[in-house]
């Protein structure tokens, strides 16, 4: 089982604040079923300067490698890139992307779209030849027309769930029609704590087993490893 959005990397984000919590962190997700993490620290272009953002990032890599159980999950770093006008033509956005792939975790804005937001995401996946993964989709569900997913969808954009959206009995009904119907691409557990947003995906492959069936997981859990070896680039640490 892949977690392919976390903030476990300490000290870089609002996620993890130390490296014991992110060793928790790193526990919790093993003792789930976890096989693979992404590590994702979020990156603001208001705030920082990509090679900032990269420096800091490393730091904290290296810092959790040198304590990192070799029984724990490896993870992969990347970031979850919060939207900007005019980053399709930002020439360090490839720096950016998921260790290994050409994978691009993006956070948009948590309102409704204008058709140039949706524009410079299909330029980025089209032109810029990176593969965009909309990061915890549903929270922009209530936003947008219809007819954006269906740009996006012919476009290629790939679309992430958080653990929670499965959880709650207000959404999970919802997120169990988008994962029978191929709507979601993968999941992650956006964890950034021990208290408040803990690790949550095992309970989430738990309820989708409990309604869809093992085989559904299955066949899920297969797609998510082969879509992101499919990205996968050749690429030294």
């Amino acid at each position: 089982m892949i977690d392919i959005h976390t903030h476990v990397l300490p000290g870089v984000d609002d996620g993890s604040s130390s490296l014991e919590e992110s060793l928790w962190l790193g526990k919790a997700l093993a003792q789930q079923g976890v096989t693979l993490i992404a590590a994702t620290p979020h990156f603001y272009a208001d705030r920082q300067r990509p090679s900032q953002f990269l420096q800091c990032r490393e730091q904290a890599e290296r810092l959790l490698w040198s304590r990192w159980p070799q029984e724990y999950p490896p993870f992969l770093v990347g970031a979850e890139v919060h939207y900007f006008d005019g980053m399709s033509r930002t020439e360090e956005l490839s720096q950016l992307t998921l260790e290994s792939t050409n994978i691009l975790l993006l956070e948009m804005p948590f309102s409704s779209w204008s058709q140039r937001m949706v524009e410079e995401v299909l330029e980025i996946q089209t032109r810029r030849n990176l593969q965009v993964l909309l990061a915890h989709v549903e929270r922009y569900m209530p936003f947008q027309e219809g007819r954006v997913w269906e740009q996006l969808r012919q476009g290629g954009v790939w679309t992430q769930c958080n653990a929670s959206f499965f959880l709650h009995w207000r959404t999970r009904g919802k997120a169990l029609r988008m994962l029978r119907k191929g709507e979601i691409h993968m999941l992650g557990s956006d964890c950034h704590n021990q208290l408040t947003r803990p690790p949550r995906l095992g309970e989430a492959r738990a309820a989708i087993e409990k309604s869809l069936g093992a085989g559904a997981w299955r066949i899920f859990d297969r797609k998510t490893f082969t879509l992101l070896k499919s990205r996968c680039r050749t690429h030294e640490r």
